[in-house]
């Protein structure tokens, strides 16, 4: 395998407006695509002997603008946004290597477990969010209780089933080594500005779509009202208190990863999102063939921990996590120094 030549990257873009929203003009910027595959002599995605997926988990505004709900500013407080820079450059200076972008859509409602709403302590007050996680012992002394005004959208008005299932939740997520159930500021919501792709990020991936006739695979997730959904290939919790069903694995989206030559990972949150989705894909990896572990490069310097000052910094957890990885045999790189193959 060697590398393509990398490409320059179009004039158009401005590394200044990375913290910003704005529209995206599709068809000035589809005219400059295929005037720059033209130019570049960009071949159409299908014709790639060595297929690569860029795989860019929850690039939305709700993580990556310092003004919105979650915004991952990492230890240096800026994080996302340095991270969403690095990323657009490297999908320009790659495009004729990148045979599909797939982009993860985190997708949030109002009613759900990990929001306010969902609960309230005895003086019908609603949890602080980023600042409150709820433990099996919280919910057995009745610290907090399940919102009864929200089983009728929820469980169709069975409050019972609801309070059992939430304590099942919180019990099953001690069990399995997971984060506490955090109770997170409503974002990512459906419908909303949070829940587009950062504007810079969407335009550069719909300048490969055209360049390269090659549909981006958004994949979406979170819209379950009963667990929180960070892997894009498995929700947290995928039983019931009563022993079924409430979710599943993504296994289709598994199997079309695991299908490319390679696999490359960027995104948000690097603690929780990127992080739990790359350990989903190992265990799936371990489980078919080790040596798969090799075909999967992570972007560090595209990707950042939850830091909130003062409450809670999870940089340690998500460096642990990369060294599990790396140890697997996946390939940490810098977007600035690995050039995407091809054969």
């Amino acid at each position: 395998m060697t590398p393509k030549a990398q490409l320059p990257i179009p004039e158009y873009f401005d590394p200044k407006k990375l913290g910003e929203v704005w529209r995206v003009p599709y068809q000035e910027r589809a005219a400059q695509a295929k005037e720059w595959a033209k130019q570049h002599s960009i071949q159409p995605a299908s014709s790639d002997k060595n297929r690569i997926c860029l795989l860019i988990i929850d690039a939305q505004n709700t993580f990556c603008l310092p003004e919105f709900e979650l915004f991952v500013g990492g230890r240096s407080g800026s994080g996302a946004v340095d991270d969403n820079l690095r990323l657009c450059e490297f999908i320009y200076r790659n495009l004729n290597a990148i045979t599909t972008i797939a982009p993860t859509m985190d997708t949030h409602t109002a009613l759900q477990i990990f929001h306010p709403i969902f609960w309230i302590n005895e003086a019908g007050e609603h949890p602080l969010p980023a600042a409150t996680s709820i433990t099996l012992e919280d919910v057995q002394q009745g610290i907090w209780k399940v919102n009864p005004a929200v089983a009728h959208s929820i469980s169709g008005a069975n409050f019972s089933a609801l309070e059992k299932q939430a304590c099942h939740y919180v019990k099953k997520l001690s069990a399995d080594g997971k984060y506490p159930l955090t109770i997170w500021p409503y974002h990512s919501m459906l419908g909303g500005i949070g829940h587009a792709l950062v504007s810079a990020v969407e335009e550069a991936v719909f300048f490969h779509t055209i360049a390269r006739n090659s549909q981006a695979l958004f994949e979406i997730k979170g819209g379950n009202p009963l667990t929180e959904n960070y892997s894009v290939l498995r929700p947290e919790v995928l039983d019931g208190f009563d022993g079924n069903p409430i979710a599943e694995k993504n296994a289709k989206f598994m199997d079309k990863l695991l299908d490319f030559d390679a696999v490359i990972i960027a995104g948000q949150a690097k603690s929780h999102c990127v992080a739990w989705t790359i350990d989903d894909l190992l265990t799936e990896i371990l489980a078919r063939d080790p040596n798969l572990a090799k075909k999967v490069y992570l972007l560090e310097d595209c990707t950042s921990p939850v830091v909130v000052p003062g409450v809670v910094d999870f940089t340690e957890q998500a460096d642990a996590a990369y060294q599990k990885f790396a140890a697997a045999g996946m390939n940490v790189v810098k977007s600035t120094q690995f050039e995407v193959q091809s054969r």
